[in-house]
Parts: structure tokens; sequence; C-alpha cells
């Protein structure tokens, strides 16, 4: 008689750990299709994405913001086919324009396996100045990623209690977010590991590397994975990197105890 098997049942997550160049759109669009490729390559099944990794978080002093259009725009449309191509699932911060007021938002679409989008999170917590040409969101739900209910969080979202508890009230068994969130000038502290607690859901933030031009460094920004108010693993880097770890799709916890991390 043969038993049942009570070993973990792994998925694995990459996250997209990346050094864009400052409004250098076309650019940062081939850097990132060259990492989801290559986490593809690597087994990932969720893959995640930096906030603003396609302009760079400075972007709107340098470049304006007229190449931002209604989505899917022409490059989304073809990076959905990407995504189809490569069955995987990826949470992609983009900014787009409302075609019917013209608002601008800083956004993470959930793109399925199949290349649909699943649902959207637009950034609430909108940094003053810096984040001047965004307009907040005004909707907060968990959107489905089958099997699973996903809170998606942008940076500052996660600063402050009430944006995580309320996803963890209506059902979110996982956070995720995009961040673009170093030290200087004002740094996340202990917020990841206070939202963790506060939950009890575990927190997987996808940082970024790199600088703005001469303003603003990134290089000590980290990636993260957070549970239960703990800094399970963490990972910075000076170069764009893919961080890859697994974990087990039924108890919701990593089984990996630090990032594999490969250069691009």
């Amino acid at each position: 008689m043969r038993h049942a098997s009570t070993a973990p049942h792994p998925w694995r997550m990459a996250l997209l750990h990346l050094s864009p160049q400052l409004g250098a759109v076309a650019e940062n669009r081939q850097l990132l299709e060259t990492a989801v490729h290559r986490a593809a390559e690597l087994g990932a099944d969720w893959i995640l994405t930096p906030e603003l990794w396609v302009c760079g978080y400075l972007f709107a002093e340098r470049i304006g913001t007229d190449w931002i259009l209604p989505t899917p725009d022409p490059w989304m449309q073809h990076f959905c086919q990407v995504v189809a191509r490569l069955q995987v699932t990826v949470f992609l911060s983009y900014p787009e324009r409302d075609p019917h007021t013209n608002r601008l938002y800083n956004t993470v679409f959930v793109i399925a396996a199949d290349g649909t989008c699943l649902g959207t999170h637009r950034k609430i917590h909108v940094v003053p100045q810096a984040e001047g040409w965004a307009s907040p969101g005004d909707r907060l739900v968990p959107i489905g990623v089958p099997p699973l209910q996903v809170g998606v969080l942008i940076c500052a979202d996660a600063y402050t209690p009430p944006l995580a508890r309320k996803l963890h009230e209506q059902g979110a068994q996982l956070l995720v977010s995009s961040a673009a969130w170093g030290r200087w000038p004002h740094g996340p502290e202990d917020s990841w590991e206070r939202r963790s607690m506060e939950t009890g859901l575990p927190l997987v933030v996808c940082n970024r590397t790199g600088r703005d031009g001469h303003d603003l460094s990134f290089m000590d920004a980290e990636s993260v994975v957070v549970y239960q108010g703990r800094r399970l693993l963490a990972a910075q880097a000076e170069r764009s990197v893919v961080l890859t770890c697994d974990w087990d799709r039924d108890t919701l916890t990593p089984l990996s105890t630090a990032f594999r991390a490969i250069l691009l």
C-alpha cells in the first residue's frame, strides 16, 4: 500500500531587484523582459517587479508624463503575450492614464499565466511632490490569483496599518508590495515587520537598486520576505539581479532560508 506524500508542495517566486535608468523607458522595458525570461528559466511561477522600474522614481522632472498611456498600451499588449508564452504570473508595476478622467496612477497589474489581467491596485499613499504626477487610488480589495487571495500594496501603502489591515479583513492570504524604498531620506524602518505582525500574513517586498541620477540612491534598498514580524529573507544588490525563493503552497511559508541571486 502506498502512503500519501507529506512533502511540501513548493512554488517559486522571483523578485526582480532591478536597477532602471532614470527616464530611459525603452531600455528599462528591455531590461525587464530580459529579467522575466531569466526568471522563467529559473522555474519561477510568480514574478514580482519593483515600483516604477519602467521610468525610475524621479522620472517626471526628466521626461514628463505624455508617454504614459491608457492601458493596455502597445508595449503592455506585447508583454502580456510574452507572459502567456512563458506561462508565469507577473505582478507588474506600470504607470497608467485613466482614459475617462485623464488622471495618472502608479499602478500594479497582476497578469496571469495566460496573459490576462486578474486585477489592479492603484497606489493610495502617494508621496507628495516626488509623486505629484500621480492621483491616489480609491479602491482596495484583494486580487484573486488562484488559488490565493493576494493583497497588493505599493511602497508607502505599507507604512501605516490601515491598508494592510483592510486587505486582511477582506480575506487576503498573502501581501505583496512593489517598492522603490531605500533608507534615505525616509526609509521603511520596521513598517514591513509591523504589517506582517498585525495581520498575521506573510509580506513579500520587491524593491530596486541603482540611482536616480545624482539625486537619489537605492543602493541600500532591500527586497524582503517577512512573516510574523520577522525578516526571514533579505537581499541588497549593486546591480540588477533576479532573486528567487521557494514556498510551501499549503502553509504559505518560505522553504528557502536565503534568496538565490542571479546577476543580469
